[in-house]
C-alpha cells in the first residue's frame, strides 16, 4: 500500500501534533520551504527538514560516491548564511564557503519541464563540489551548466553510459568529468 500523505504546517513548525503523527508513520518526508520559494529555488526542499529512510538504498550508488556530504555542507552553508548577515568582516574560509554554497544553491535550481538525465545531474553536481564554478558570476552558472551537460553527453559516451548503468565512478571518471567541465567553464572572475 502506498500513501502520500500532504500536510500543511502553521508557521513552519513540523513540530506541531499533526506533522509529527505523519512523519513518524511514513518513511521519509519532503518539507517544501516557504522561504526557498520566495528566493527562487525551485523546486524549493528543504533538505534540512526533509528526511528519507529508504533514500540511500533506492539511489544510484554513483549519487552516493558524487554528492556524499553535500547535503550536510549544504545545510551547513545555509546555517551560516543566516549568521553572516551580522557581520561585516568574513575571515578568507568563511567567505570561500559562504560563495560556493551560493554557487550549490544556485546549481540545485531547476527550471519546469527540463529534466536532467542521471549523467548531467552527476556531472553538475560533480563540478559544483569540485569547486569547478567558484570563479565564476553566480549569474553565469545556469548557462555553464548548460555547456557542461551538454559536454558530458557528447565527449564523454564512455562514462555517461557507465552512469545510466548504475555502475560506480572510478577516480579517473571523475576526473575525466572535472577536467571536460573546466575546460567548458569560461574564464571569469565573480
Amino acid at each position: 500500500m502506498t500513501a502520500l500523505p500532504i500536510v500543511a504546517t502553521e508557521a513552519q513548525n513540523v513540530a506541531a501534533y499533526i506533522p509529527t503523527n505523519i512523519i513518524s508513520i511514513t518513511d521519509g518526508q519532503i518539507y517544501l520551504s516557504p522561504d526557498l520559494f520566495q528566493k527562487g529555488v525551485l523546486p524549493a526542499v528543504d533538505v534540512g527538514k526533509s528526511v528519507s529512510r529508504v533514500g540511500g538504498k533506492a539511489q544510484l550508488p554513483v549519487y552516493r560516491s558524487v554528492a556524499g556530504n553535500l547535503r550536510l555542507s549544504y545545510s551547513q552553508f545555509e546555517e551560516l548564511e543566516k549568521f553572516a548577515r551580522f557581520s561585516t568582516r568574513l575571515d578568507e574560509q568563511t567567505r570561500k564557503t559562504l560563495e560556493r554554497g551560493r554557487r550549490v544553491r544556485e546549481v540545485l535550481k531547476q527550471d519546469q519541464y527540463n529534466p536532467f538525465t542521471v549523467s548531467e545531474q552527476i556531472a553538475v553536481l560533480l563540478s559544483v563540489t569540485e569547486g569547478v564554478f567558484d570563479d565564476l558570476p553566480v549569474e553565469k552558472i545556469e548557462e555553464t551548466e548548460l555547456t557542461i551537460r551538454s559536454a558530458i553527453t557528447k565527449q564523454l559516451p564512455r562514462i555517461s553510459e557507465k552512469i545510466h548503468t548504475g555502475n560506480k565512478l572510478c577516480d579517473e571518471d571523475k576526473k575525466a568529468i572535472v577536467d571536460a567541465a573546466r575546460a567548458v567553464t569560461p574564464e571569469e572572475k565573480s
